[in-house]
């Protein structure tokens, strides 16, 4: 696929995006094969362990998290995370067994849910002005990357719909977790 020092590790909508354009672009594997997962909840908090920013076996407490899925021809899917320490890519049932764990021992208010978008309509749909990096003040809370905004010839901001988890809202399908392992992992 792509390789991951060519990220940033600071936006993992825009990442993912990236990754989309490079599939589509170098034909490294159908783009048919590829989705966009973004990770929420109504509370907008939820865990995950083997992160960069883990300290020692404790997860991050993210208010979203996006993913790469990659799912090939011969029925294995793979994870593409650039803020973890488990391989990259990683095979979905090792990321899902070590990074989400399960959700039957964690209070319900930081239960999963994750929505999986297309690669092809994601590359068409999401729009991002970073407005979301930004203090109160209009500063910037880390500098932003050097490539101009993605947006569509519809909107300049769309990410919240993407982290929405009704599923009435925005693209792709909504999951809980387990429903998603089962989904695309092995059987």
């Amino acid at each position: 696929m792509v390789p991951a020092s060519s990220l940033s590790a600071q936006i993992s909508e825009e990442n993912v995006w990236k990754l989309c354009e490079y599939v589509k672009g170098q034909g490294t594997c159908s783009l048919d094969e590829v989705y966009a997962v973004f990770i929420s909840n109504e509370r907008k908090m939820i865990p995950i362990w083997k992160q960069k920013s883990s300290r020692g076996d404790e997860p991050v407490l993210w208010d979203y998290h996006v993913i790469l899925l990659h799912t090939n021809k011969q029925g294995q899917s793979f994870i593409y995370d650039l803020d973890t320490i488990l391989p990259f890519p990683c095979l979905l049932d090792v990321y899902s067994k070590e990074a989400f764990h399960s959700d039957e021992h964690l209070k319900h208010t930081f239960w999963r849910k994750l929505r999986v978008i297309p690669g092809d309509t994601y590359l068409k749909k999401f729009a991002s002005d970073r407005s979301h990096m930004k203090d109160s003040d209009g500063n910037w809370r880390k500098p932003p990357p050097a490539y101009p905004c993605l947006e569509t010839s519809d909107t300049k901001m769309n990410l919240d719909d993407f982290i929405c988890m009704d599923a009435r809202v925005g693209y792709g399908e909504v999951y809980n977790l387990s429903d998603f392992v089962q989904r695309f992992g092995m059987n």
